[in-house]
């Protein structure tokens, strides 16, 4: 099929700031595009060729964006799946694919997957709502880690709970509770495959979380750790990626144990926060190898040009309201650093806002660098 510069359409469900990086490639290509998303503001609107307000959950809406496109794909996983299976039924192709989807989606069935195919993962329990694991909460050692199912996403819907009492603030929806993991770091490996059957992983990559809002701060590539632990998580994501018969990009979200273990946390069938680094670091980005993989087109080479660190631009605590991005002029000073603005006119405090890079051939340098930048911007409102 004749992808550039012709009548073909490429859809993509959700609006956002992934959805807005991904179709800076599809204008290099010049390769049409119709976006859907609920927001009348989404930064993807900017980009796109068409853009449609609807809800990605609502059956008929997913299924007639999805009638008017030949490839489908999304950038967000709370789609509307009864729709995307229909549409594939009727030939249409969709990738990742809804089954790939079914199995990441709910975070329980997830768990259970890893379970059933032997991948290495902390131990879990799932619940069918926040009362029955309050009835069973003699059985569970503390502290554990509290995760709800469904629907959370940036440190939402995630929570450690040292003692009983911290279940009290918690929805009543199903759960999972995961043993607490004794690690030194949170690592991960994104997989690319196109349907051909060519597979490539980028290097792995650190990621610094913040303490409070559990939002990473900075990811790291690639990461400070022994190449054998290197090795066996790329070996570990790629058999994630076997095993879930994906197509795409899978993020990989992973632990070092204190004994050099590594298990799978998580994972995200699309372009992720991990990766960002790639745009300015890598010869060829997660957004570029995405577009590939779903067309079937030959991957592009993952390895890093340079040592390369992302720095969330996320709300300060105490600002809500119109976006100001203070003392941005002054970064875009220095040599290495590239921001990246996604487009939301609203702050709000740990709201992703966007990202800035810093490439340089010295890690420790790009690591001081993008210290000084997390303390010099700040996404503030009016």
């Amino acid at each position: 099929m004749n992808y550039f510069s012709s009548d073909f359409k490429l859809g993509i469900l959700g609006g956002g700031q992934l959805g807005k990086m991904l179709l800076f490639d599809t204008r290099k290509f010049d390769i049409q595009t119709y976006v859907l998303d609920p927001s009348e503001e989404a930064p993807s609107k900017i980009a796109c060729n068409k853009f449609f307000q609807g809800d990605l959950m609502d059956y008929e809406t997913v299924y007639n964006f999805g009638k008017q496109v030949d490839v489908l794909t999304f950038e967000i996983e709370l789609v509307n799946l009864e729709a995307l299976t229909q549409l594939e039924n009727e030939g249409l192709k969709v990738y990742p694919s809804p089954k790939t989807l079914k199995g990441i989606q709910n975070k329980g069935i997830q768990k259970q997957f890893y379970a059933a195919n032997n991948i290495p993962t902390a131990h879990f329990e799932r619940f069918e709502n926040l009362e029955s694991l309050k009835s069973k909460i003699n059985d569970l050692k503390l502290p554990f880690v509290w995760k709800c199912t469904e629907f959370g996403y940036d440190g939402n819907g995630v929570k450690v709970i040292r003692q009983v009492s911290d279940l009290d603030s918690l929805p009543n929806v199903e759960c999972i509770a995961e043993t607490m993991v004794p690690f030194k770091n949170e690592l991960a490996v994104i997989v690319v495959r196109n349907p051909s059957g060519e597979i490539k992983t980028y290097p792995v990559v650190e990621m610094e979380f913040h303490p409070e809002a559990n939002q990473v701060e900075y990811v790291i590539c690639p990461a400070r750790i022994d190449e054998k632990v290197a090795e066996k998580a790329r070996a570990i994501a790629l058999n994630v990626s076997e095993k879930f018969n994906h197509v795409g990009l899978l993020a990989v979200e992973m632990f070092q144990t204190n004994e050099d273990e590594i298990l799978v946390n998580e994972v995200a069938p699309r372009p992720h926060n991990s990766g960002h680094y790639s745009i300015e670091a890598s010869y060829t980005s997660q957004f570029e190898n995405h577009l590939r993989a779903i067309l079937d087109l030959p991957l592009g080479n993952t390895d890093s040009k340079v040592a390369g660190i992302m720095v969330n631009l996320v709300g300060a605590e105490g600002f809500s309201g119109d976006v100001v991005y203070e003392n941005i002029e002054t970064i875009l000073g220095w040599n290495g650093v590239t921001p990246h603005i996604y487009g939301k006119k609203q702050t709000r405090p740990f709201r992703k806002m966007g990202h800035v890079t810093i490439v340089n051939e010295n890690m420790q340098e790009a690591r001081r660098i993008a210290e000084e930048v997390k303390n010099t911007i700040k996404v503030i409102s009016e």
